[in-house]
């Protein structure tokens, strides 16, 4: 054992009204939110790209939209995303009926896949446009609680070690590490992960999206918590050698044959979240919420829609953290379904807005929450839209 020399820590980069932890889709939907409502905000990204799983992973297939029987479900920043997703052009699965608005959809589905590495730069442009900060590079380390109060987040960066305050907090890392970091109740998911090698491969001009699961072609590989280091790291180095192999089958390195791009971080889903006001179950679909934020379909298969209640999102024991994405509070067989990009970019947009609203919400009132959701563009019940 070893102990660390105390040390005061400096705020180095001053104050915010919201510092958002995490960078993918349901942390850029969350500091796009509090930046047009007027607030400073600062994005805490430790990877150097924005987008998480959905760029950096290459998990390239916004998934939908709608019900899959013609109802779109989802509305506000997360179609916004998708539509900025394409507007350079779609890799596949282009929704053209969807997009140019016509009523008859048949059985598509309202999704595309997009090409990561023109994503991830286009929600660069978007957050800092809209004045969101952002400091890559940055790992969060621990938070600095006052009662029922985060007041600051411990980070560590090329500059050393650091604290920074904001009067409110979206936890948007997947791992609800603020919250579990705080000492507030989360769970792990019980059925562990499997862990994807994802990549693109050119061959002859024509580029193709690999999507392995280690598990499956590999049955040794078992799955895995996402929580311990040694673990992410050894499966990690599996993946990239079966990533190289899979490729190299096709033949190597050439002109007409390259192996173009793999994922720079894991695969991982499903591993920490929020215990929070409400825990949202797959037994509630078509559930009506009377403090809904927003609605979300079931990507697997056609029909299910969740309102998904504000209670997912916090809990009266911290009043100024909300959380945001894979780390809401549902059960886990409502984890696979809420855990995908437009849940996190649903998710993302109120937490944001609930803090820029108030940095205490046990004194939020829903309905004005609500009432702004609608305003930005955000269809919240059932009876909205069928």
């Amino acid at each position: 054992m070893y102990a660390e020399k105390e040390r005061t820590l400096e705020a180095r980069y001053g104050a915010y009204d919201i510092v958002v932890a995490g960078g993918g889709i349901a942390g850029a939907a969350a500091a796009l939110a509090a930046a047009r409502a007027g607030k400073k905000v600062l994005l805490l990204e430790r990877m150097y790209g924005l987008g998480g799983l959905a760029t950096l992973g290459l998990v390239t297939i916004y998934l939908p939209l709608c019900d899959g029987c013609g109802r779109q479900v989802s509305f506000g920043i997360v179609e916004e995303l998708l539509k900025l997703s394409i507007v350079h052009g779609a890799e596949a699965e282009y929704p053209d009926t969807w997009l140019e608005n016509k009523q008859e959809h048949g059985m598509q589905r309202y999704r595309v896949r997009y090409n990561a590495q023109v994503f991830a730069v286009l929600l660069e442009k978007v957050l800092t446009e809209a004045g969101v900060e952002i400091l890559y590079g940055t790992s969060l380390c621990s938070v600095i609680r006052e009662e029922n109060r985060v007041e600051a987040l411990v980070v560590e960066n090329k500059d050393g070690r650091s604290a920074i305050p904001a009067k409110g907090f979206v936890d948007a890392t997947g791992d609800a590490d603020i919250f579990y970091l705080a000492g507030h109740p989360t769970a792990n998911y019980g059925k562990g992960n499997d862990l994807g090698a994802w990549f693109y491969e050119t061959v002859n001009g024509d580029l193709k999206l690999h999507m392995l699961n280690l598990s499956k072609e590999n049955p040794e590989n078992k799955r895995i918590s996402g929580l311990d280091a040694m673990e992410i790291s050894r499966t990690q180095l599996h993946s990239h050698a079966y990533t190289l192999n899979t490729f190299l089958e096709n033949g190597g390195v050439s002109d007409a044959h390259s192996l173009s791009t793999m994922t720079s971080i894991p695969q991982l889903r499903m591993t920490r979240r929020l215990v929070g006001a409400y825990t949202l179950d797959e037994s509630e679909d078509h559930a009506s919420f009377e403090d809904s934020i927003g609605m979300i379909c079931d990507w697997r298969k056609r029909g299910p829609i969740f309102e998904v209640p504000f209670g997912t999102l916090w809990h009266p024991d911290l009043v100024n953290v909300a959380a945001a994405g894979r780390c809401i509070s549902v059960t886990d067989p409502m984890w696979d379904i809420s855990r995908v990009i437009p849940p996190c970019a649903v998710t993302g947009q109120a937490a944001g807005l609930a803090l820029a609203m108030s940095d205490d919400l046990t004194k939020l009132n829903v309905s004005d929450l609500q009432e702004q959701l609608k305003k930005d563009g955000v269809k919240l019940h059932l009876s909205e839209i069928l």
